[in-house]
C-alpha cells in the first residue's frame, strides 16, 4: 500500500503517460503494477462538485455527492498507476470501456472519505487488451462505493480473447429526452471533473488522435443518463461505452424499467446501461 498525502495533478500525468506510450507493447499476460494507492483523508471540493452537478445535470445543493463522483475523485490516482513505466498498456488511445458501480447508502457531501485504487487485472480482449481498475471509498472503516473500470488497449489479437465478445442487440429502448450537445461540453465537463484529456477539449487536440471533432467523456454520458433515471440511495449501475459522442451533437436519451442507453440520429448505440437497487 502507498500512501499519498494529496490527489495527485492529472496534466503531468497524462503528460508522462503520452512520452512513455510509444515504448508500451501491450499483451493480455504482461505484468502488471500491483501497488494499492490510499487517500486516506479525502473530501470533495464544493465548488467543483457543484460546476459537476450542473454540467451532468444532477439537483443542485442536494447534500450528497451524486453515484458517479467518487470515481472523480479516485481518477487522478487510477491515472498515476496508469501512466506509470511499469504500466504495460499505452496511456494514448486508452479507451474506457466499461464502468460497474456499487453506493450502499447516501455519500454526504461534506463527508470526509477514505479511497483506494488498484489494478486488478489485465484480461484478454477480442480487439486487444484490457485492464480493470478497481477503486473503493470508505466512511467509517466500510466500503460505502466501489467501482471497477475496464480500459482497452487496441491492439492485433489471436483471436482467442475471451473478453469483449460480440454483444447481443435489443431494439432500441423508447425515447424518453433528446439533448443537443455544444462543442464546449468537453471543456466544461474537464473542468469539473479535472479530465482535460485533449481529445475533449477541440476538434484541433481531438484530430490527432482520430476524431474529426471533440469527444465528450465517457463518464458524462453515463452521469447525464443517470441524473435523467434517478438513483436509489443503494444503487448499483453498470455502463458500457459502446461509441464516441461527437461535439456539437445530438443525443437520445432511451429508458426503460432499470434499463438505459444513448443513440445518435441514426440509432447508432453509443451507450448502453443499467440502474438497481443495490
Amino acid at each position: 500500500m502507498a500512501t499519498l498525502t494529496r490527489s495527485p495533478a492529472l496534466a503531468p500525468l497524462l503528460a508522462r503517460g503520452a512520452l512513455l506510450s510509444p515504448f508500451k507493447r501491450p499483451r493480455p499476460d504482461a505484468d502488471f503494477p500491483r501497488t494499492r494507492l490510499e487517500l486516506p483523508r479525502l473530501r470533495a471540493d464544493p465548488a467543483r462538485l457543484a460546476a459537476y452537478e450542473r454540467v451532468c445535470g444532477f439537483p443542485a445543493g442536494a447534500g450528497t455527492l451524486p453515484p458517479t463522483y467518487p470515481h472523480v475523485l479516485g481518477f487522478p490516482a487510477a491515472m498515476r498507476l496508469m501512466s506509470g513505466r511499469d504500466f504495460p498498456l499505452p496511456l494514448l488511445g486508452l479507451v474506457h470501456t466499461s464502468i460497474a458501480l456499487t453506493r450502499r447508502a447516501a455519500l454526504p457531501a461534506d463527508g470526509e472519505y477514505g479511497l483506494t485504487v488498484h489494478i486488478d487485472a489485465l484480461v484478454p480482449h477480442r480487439r486487444g487488451t484490457e485492464a480493470a481498475v478497481v477503486t473503493r471509498m470508505r466512511s467509517g472503516g466500510e466500503v460505502v462505493w466501489e467501482s471497477r473500470s475496464t480500459y482497452l488497449a487496441r491492439h492485433r489479437t489471436d483471436g482467442r480473447a475471451c473478453a469483449g465478445a460480440a454483444r447481443q442487440e435489443h431494439a432500441p429502448l423508447p425515447a424518453r429526452a433528446e439533448w443537443r450537445l455544444d462543442g464546449g461540453l468537453g471543456r466544461r465537463y474537464g473542468a469539473a471533473s479535472g479530465d482535460r484529456n485533449p481529445i475533449h477539449l477541440h476538434p484541433l487536440t481531438a484530430r490527432p488522435f482520430g476524431f474529426p471533432r471533440a469527444v465528450a467523456h465517457g463518464m458524462w454520458t453515463v452521469a447525464r443518463c443517470l441524473a435523467e433515471h434517478g438513483t436509489p440511495e443503494a444503487v448499483a449501475v453498470r455502463a458500457e461505452f459502446r461509441a464516441p459522442v461527437l461535439l456539437p451533437g445530438t443525443v437520445t436519451y432511451g429508458a426503460e424499467a432499470g434499463r438505459f442507453e444513448l443513440l445518435d440520429a441514426r440509432g447508432r448505440v453509443h451507450l448502453t446501461g443499467s440502474v438497481y437497487p443495490a
